[in-house]
């Protein structure tokens, strides 16, 4: 069977990126379609090996922030690729609408989808709010661009969501039903490099990608109110504005690490006091359970996929308003249990890589039918 893989962009490694990682292992042979290859980046590097294809735009858009804000190239440059010699096609969905790329009818298309994007259909996402030019361009865009997303929807034979909560925006949006199938965490990568790195304790950790909707400006602040020290890891996202707000919140406290490497981040999650996971309504949230698996609680805002992942009590804690004060509190709740490491690893086990491999394998060889 010949098998092509579709990904959003090249750019920053994230959690699309690490389930694009773990479908490539499954299909090493098949090409991977992209709308551009950012040379250099975190995700290029870790792409190296792979057969990646960038669109005709991959030199126009893939530098600074263009790919947002020539979004409206997207119809010209997903529909200009040729699928025909294919025999399946798995989409790796997210923010920039692989969903209408153009397959003959001969061929099946698989999306994975990690949420419908969020910037269409009101998810919390990079601020433009203060650019009154942006929010016109948005609001006149946006239409179009929904039309499109549901279109390219219904080209769909399958939906596989990472999360319950993914699940229902597919059906609410598109709907079709999806079949749950959660990102790949590798656990036991996690563990034994989590062993060879050794870390001083007494910190919080935030890990991803670095911007405000990911809660990063609220973790600083409620550090700063408690006096706690703070690693933040991971790439700045988004407007460079965002860069630059966000390191002004930044107390003595605060260490903003960048990207690091697997062995070093499993050493940071083994000994953070608690891992902060504050995005609103969090699509899935891989590092939580990559922090789980390390034995480490998670402080999570109780919304989105984080509900499906931390056991409150048990291997972490919620806090439920959005703010500095309600986060402050949780902190301190959550230094107050007396939380398992074999917990907190037995819970993350339910979301191994192994699992995902074996559920990705068992769809795509036994066939899924058109929902």
């Amino acid at each position: 069977m010949k098998i092509a893989l579709v990904h959003d962009y090249i750019k920053e490694f994230g959690g699309a990126e690490r389930v694009l990682m773990a479908l490539h292992e499954i299909f090493p042979d098949a090409p991977i379609y992209t709308a551009f290859v950012t040379p250099g980046s975190t995700a290029a590097r870790a792409f190296a090996g792979a057969r990646l294809i960038p669109s005709w735009a991959n030199w126009l858009i893939r530098y600074k922030n263009l790919h947002s804000s020539l979004r409206f190239l997207v119809p010209l440059i997903w529909e200009s690729f040729d699928f025909s010699k294919y025999d399946l096609v798995i989409l790796s969905s997210s923010g920039y609408l692989t969903k209408p790329v153009r397959i003959p009818k001969h061929v099946r298309v698989i999306c994975y989808c990690h949420t419908p994007p969020r910037f269409l259909y009101g998810y919390p996402g990079m601020d433009y709010r203060k650019y009154w030019y942006a929010q016109v361009y948005k609001v006149i865009i946006s239409h179009f661009l929904r039309l499109y997303d549901w279109f390219g929807a219904q080209r769909v034979d399958a939906f596989l969501a990472n999360s319950h909560e993914v699940a229902r925006r597919i059906k609410k949006f598109y709907r079709k039903d999806a079949v749950v199938i959660y990102p790949p965490v590798d656990l036991q990568d996690v563990v034994l490099r989590g062993k060879t790195t050794s870390y001083e304790s007494g910190y919080f950790l935030v890990a991803g990608r670095v911007a405000s909707f990911k809660g990063v400006d609220l973790a600083i602040e409620a550090t700063g109110k408690l006096g706690a020290s703070l690693k933040v890891v991971g790439e700045y996202s988004g407007i460079f504005t965002e860069q630059k707000n966000i390191e002004k919140l930044a107390h003595k406290n605060v260490e903003f690490l960048g990207r690091v490497p697997d062995e070093q981040l499993a050493g940071l999650y083994k000994n953070a006091t608690a891992f902060l996971a504050l995005a609103k309504d969090e699509d899935f949230g891989i590092t939580p359970v990559e922090a789980m698996a390390a034995g480490t609680p998670v402080v999570a805002y109780g919304s989105g996929g984080y509900l499906e992942t931390v056991v409150e009590g048990k291997t972490g804690t919620f806090f439920s308003d959005y703010n500095v004060e309600s986060l402050v509190e949780a902190i301190k709740r959550v230094e107050k249990m007396k939380i398992k490491k074999a917990d907190c690893q037995k819970q993350a086990a339910k979301f191994s890589k192994e699992i995902f491999i074996k559920k990705m394998k068992e769809l795509v060889y036994a066939g899924v039918t058109r929902s």
